[in-house]
């Protein structure tokens, strides 16, 4: 019998990825729209990263699950501030939050 050889799946690198998808009509908007859920994300990320922690460990500090830790980290939009409070605690962190003035609307020329 010959031997078969199991290739892997070719990985695509997201830069790649996102470049075709920048090229959709509406993805850029639909990306924009999802900023500031991306910021709150990489900002829990990078508190828990930079207090050299396992999300097991975050958990274990918050007297919670690593599930409900990814959760947060993957869906930072829908945390309640009391969670929110709770991870910074765990992460060695204070929770500040701010609101910035966005530039005005531009008039339409007539």
């Amino acid at each position: 019998m010959a031997e078969t050889t199991k290739r892997k799946p070719r990985q695509i690198p997201a830069e790649e990825v996102f470049a075709g998808w920048r090229k959709e009509p509406g993805f850029q908007q639909a990306y924009n729209e999802l900023e500031e859920e991306f910021a709150i994300m990489a900002t829990l990320i990078k508190a828990r990263t930079a207090a050299d922690l396992s999300q097991t460990e975050v958990a274990r500090r918050m007297k919670t699950t690593q599930s409900a830790v990814a959760r947060l980290e993957g869906r930072g939009h829908r945390a309640s501030l009391d969670s929110l409070r709770s991870y910074a605690q765990a992460t060695g962190h204070r929770l500040r939050i701010t609101l910035e003035p966005v530039a005005p609307k531009q008039p339409r020329p007539r």
